[in-house]
C-alpha cells in the first residue's frame, strides 16, 4: 500500500477520527485501547513513516552539536574528519540542527582542556570529541554530563557509562594486525614500537595499539623476537631515530603507531640500512608516496572520514529522527599495500 496516506486516509482505514490517529502517532493525549490496537495496526500494514523533516520544523527546536577535534594545520591526518562533518552538515542542511567545529593541539593537554571549556560555555545538545589524552577527557566528560550534554566519541575509545557512542576501529586488535604483518615478513629478529610526536602516558590510542603488538608475540608459540619501544619528539626525531639505528643495526622491522611513519621511512632510507620492514597507519599523501616507493610496507586504514561522519550522523538522527545510538561502531582493520591504494584515495 502507499506510505504517503494521509492521516485522513489512516483514520478511514483503522475506523477512528483524525484526531486519535494524530494522538497516536504523536503519543499525546488519551487513546482507548482498542482505537490505539486498530490504528497500530494500520500503521503496520502500510509500513507507515512519518514526515520527520515536517516535524521537527515545526518544532522550531535548534539543536547545537559541537566537534572537538585536533587541529589539521598541525597533523594533516584530521582532514578528512573535517570533510566527514561537512557532509553530514550538508545532508542535514534542511533541518534544524547546527555544528561547529573546535580545534586543539594534538600534543598539548592544555589545548584539550581549553577547547572544551570553550564548548562548555556553548552547552550545547551534544558533543563529539577525539579523547586523545584519557584523564582530561574523563574530568571533562563529567562535566558535559553535569550540564545535560550528550557525549559522543570517535578514532580512539575511552570506556565510561557517561559516553553514549563511539565510532572506531578495535585498537588493540588493529596492533595484533601489525604484529601479524611484521611476523609473516620476518619469522624472528629484532622489532621497535615507534610512537612520534604524542604524548605516550595519555595518550590511551598509542597505548592499545602497543598493546595488541606485544600481546600477539606473547602469545606466539616459540617467538623468537626482541622488541623495543621508542618515543620520538620535534625536533628531535631524525637524530634521536638515527642514534637508535647506530645501536641496533640489524634491526628487521618497525612499527609506527601514529599516522607519521614518513618520518622513519624517509631517515631510514638516508641512512642507506638494508631493507627495514615498516607497518604504519593512514592515508597521509607522505606515507602513500613512500608505501609506492616500497619504504613502507603496509598502512592500516583508518578512516577518519568515516568516523567523524558516522559519529555526527548518529547524533544528528539521535535528535532529528529520534533514533537510538549504537554504543559502539567498529570499522573494518584495512590493510593497504602499493596494489591496492589506489581503490582508497578520492
Amino acid at each position: 500500500m502507499d506510505k504517503k496516506l494521509t492521516i485522513k486516509d489512516i483514520a478511514k482505514l483503522a475506523g477512528v477520527s483524525k484526531g486519535t490517529v494524530d494522538r497516536v502517532l504523536h503519543k499525546r493525549g488519551k487513546v482507548s485501547e482498542d482505537a490505539l490496537l486498530k490504528v497500530n495496526a494500520v500503521l503496520s500494514e502500510i509500513n507507515y513513516e512519518p514526515n520527520f523533516m515536517a516535524r521537527s520544523l515545526k518544532n522550531n527546536k535548534v539543536y547545537s552539536i559541537c566537534v572537538s577535534l585536533p587541529d589539521p594545520s598541525l597533523d594533516s591526518y584530521w582532514l578528512p574528519c573535517v570533510k566527514g562533518i561537512e557532509d553530514v552538515v550538508q545532508k542535514f542542511k534542511a533541518y534544524n540542527l547546527q555544528i561547529k567545529i573546535f580545534y586543539f593541539d594534538p600534543e598539548s593537554t592544555e589545548s584539550f582542556i581549553s577547547c572544551n571549556e570553550s564548548i562548555l560555555k556553548m552547552a550545547p545538545d551534544a558533543v563529539m570529541l577525539v579523547p586523545l589524552f584519557y584523564k582530561e577527557t574523563l574530568n571533562v566528560v563529567e562535566k558535559y554530563n553535569d550540564l545535560g550534554i550528550i557525549v559522543s566519541t570517535f578514532n580512539n575509545q575511552i570506556h565510561s557509562s557517561i559516553i553514549k557512542s563511539f565510532v572506531g576501529q578495535d585498537l588493540f586488535m588493529s596492533g595484533r594486525v601489525a604484529a601479524k604483518l611484521l611476523d609473516l615478513l620476518y619469522k624472528k629478529g629484532s622489532l621497535v614500537i615507534i610512537h612520534i610526536d604524542e604524548s605516550y602516558e595519555n595518550a590511551s590510542h598509542m597505548q592499545e595499539k602497543e598493546r595488541g603488538f606485544r600481546t600477539y608475540f606473547s602469545e606466539k608459540e616459540n617467538s623468537d623476537y626482541t622488541i623495543q619501544t621508542l618515543k620520538l619528539h620535534h625536533p628531535t626525531i631524525e637524530k634521536d631515530f638515527k642514534d637508535f639505528l647506530a645501536l641496533n643495526p640489524n634491526l628487521d622491522g618497525i612499527f609506527v603507531t601514529t599516522s607519521k611513519s614518513y618520518h622513519i621511512a624517509k631517515i631510514a632510507g638516508d641512512e642507506n640500512t638494508s631493507k627495514i620492514g615498516i607497518i604504519g597507519y593512514d592515508l597521509v599523501d607522505e606515507n602513500c608516496t613512500f608505501l609506492n616507493q616500497g619504504a613502507i610496507d603496509f598502512l592500516i586504514h583508518q578512516n577518519p572520514k568515516r568516523q567523524a561522519y558516522l559519529g555526527g550522523m548518529g547524533l544528528a538522527e539521535f535528535f532529528i529522527f529520534g533514533k537510538e545510538i549504537p554504543n559502539t561502531t567498529l570499522l573494518p582493520i584495512d590493510i593497504i599495500n602499493s596494489e591496492n591504494i589506489n581503490s582508497y584515495l578520492e
